[in-house]
Order: structure tokens, then sequence, then C-alpha cells
């Protein structure tokens, strides 16, 4: 915990937040599951810490982000802790299909008191709304996960995903249909994990579209 504390830079009362959490976490597991039982052997790294590296990359002025496929809450949860110290102008939306998932999420938010706006819902169904950043964790494929995001984007939208070894292959498979900016950053936790930093997410079919349109 210590370690944690000054890593990310986050008070006692942040840690005791994410110990709560990490309570709830054991809690619940008992009763679905929500995380694969091998990874809460060592739950801190795995999952508190590997979300807590992306705090950095959301953007000082980011006023709204929505997180995807929510789950257990990884990243967003401990995303919303941190904000609650470090940001608390960010609102955060959680979206989540799984209706048992999201009255899990609705006991953690309560009991670690963050404002968190948790949708149980799929995320093609949402209103059109758009947000500053965009985050997802183990999920869906990046070109997936790009169909997704982009009816929410801006120009200047920032997508934070977190990806394993197989990071290349799905970038080149999102070549095929997206343009965008993406910074790789190596992760903290893992030595096979990188962190997709995302901009600029453009259609190239609308690009293609556009340019027949103008010859007519």
């Amino acid at each position: 915990m210590k370690n944690f504390t000054e890593k990310y830079n986050v008070s006692c009362e942040t840690i005791d937040r994410l110990k709560t959490y990490q309570e709830l976490l054991f809690e619940w597991q008992n009763k679905f599951n929500l995380v694969s039982n091998s990874s809460l052997q060592n739950v801190w790294e795995r999952h508190f810490e590997d979300s807590a590296q992306l705090f950095e990359f959301i953007p000082k002025d980011a006023k709204k982000l929505i997180d995807f496929g929510s789950g257990a809450g990884f990243p967003a949860m401990v995303l919303a802790i941190m904000s609650l110290e470090k940001t608390p102008y960010l609102k955060i939306t959680m979206v989540e299909s799984i209706k048992k998932k999201t009255l899990y999420l609705n006991e953690v938010a309560l009991k670690t008191g963050v404002n968190v706006n948790i949708k149980n819902d799929r995320i093609e169904k949402l209103p059109l709304e758009k947000y500053d950043v965009i985050t997802s964790r183990a999920m869906a494929s990046l070109v997936d996960l790009l169909n997704y995001a982009y009816p929410f984007c801006v120009k200047n939208t920032v997508c934070i995903f977190p990806k394993g070894k197989n990071y290349a292959l799905e970038l080149a498979e999102a070549h095929k249909k997206w343009r965008f900016k993406c910074n790789i950053v190596q992760s903290k936790i893992s030595e096979e994990g990188k962190i997709l930093i995302i901009t600029d997410i453009k259609n190239k079919k609308e690009k293609t579209n556009a340019k027949n349109f103008s010859r007519r």
C-alpha cells in the first residue's frame, strides 16, 4: 500500500476507499464471477495498479469520461476514486450490460463515496453524447472498441485502451478500417502489456465516400 501511495501520489483517504473496494470485490466474487480467481492472489497489482497507471493519461482539463464494459469496475472505479482527490470535476460514466454487475458497481460506489453514473445498458443503445475520454479494459478487440467509441468522440477525445501481447495485430486490423493517431506506452505492471493512447479517429470509408461525392 505504501508503494502505491508513493507511486501514484494519493492520500490515505484514497487508499482507504480502494481497500473498501477490494473488500467488496472479494465479497461479491463469492456470489458470481467478476474477475478470474487466479488474479485474486495478486489483486492489488493485477487490477488496482493496472487501472491506476492509466490516470496520468487523462487530460487535466477533461470533464467527462465514459468506460465501456465496466464489469468488476476496472479501470473506471479506480480512476473515479483517484479523481475524487485529484480531479473532482471529472464526471465518470460506467456502462455495463449485465444487471447483477451493475448492482455490485452501485454498491462499490455507495460504500466508497464516489459519484459515478452507472448505466445498465448495451453501448450501442446509449443516447449519443460526446466525451473527453473513453476507457475500456479487456472488453473487446481494438477494431470493435473503435466501432463503439467513434460515435462518442469529438476531435480531441482521448481513448485509453490497455492491451496485451497481441496489441500489434489488433492495431494492424484496426488500421484497415480506421485512421487514428496512437501512442503506445509500456505498461508499468506487465512486460507484455501496452497502453494504447488513441486520438483523432476517422473512418476510412467516410473519407472515401467524401472523395467520390466531390468528383460528381
